[in-house]
């Protein structure tokens, strides 16, 4: 895991000890390590179905701007922060820029 800072080219997986499931529009997420649920609603759910194969945070921000009415700096900066947030959490690994 990368300790620093989430960037556009970061690249984000889920982490291994994380399990989720889906209710209606949202995802529950459950870490396997904690013990401890969390639940992402409608657009956190959309970015977490992205993240289902390791993915560049610039690859999900493109997506969500295709499919969302929403200004691109906002997209990347709310974006930015969940991804932050998740890893906190100790729910997505976070790795620089593949090399290459």
């Amino acid at each position: 895991m990368d300790d620093g800072a989430v960037s556009i080219d970061s690249v984000i997986s889920p982490a291994r000890d994380v399990i989720h499931s889906n209710l209606a529009d949202e995802v529950v997420l459950l870490d396997l390590k904690s013990g401890v649920y969390h639940g992402l609603e409608a657009v956190g759910s959309r970015i977490w179905e992205l993240l289902a194969s390791p993915v560049s945070v610039r690859q999900v921000r493109d997506t969500l701007l295709e499919e969302y009415d929403v200004d691109s700096h906002q997209c990347e900066q709310d974006l930015l922060r969940l991804i932050e947030e998740l890893r906190n959490h100790g729910l997505v690994e976070v790795r620089s820029q593949a090399s290459g």
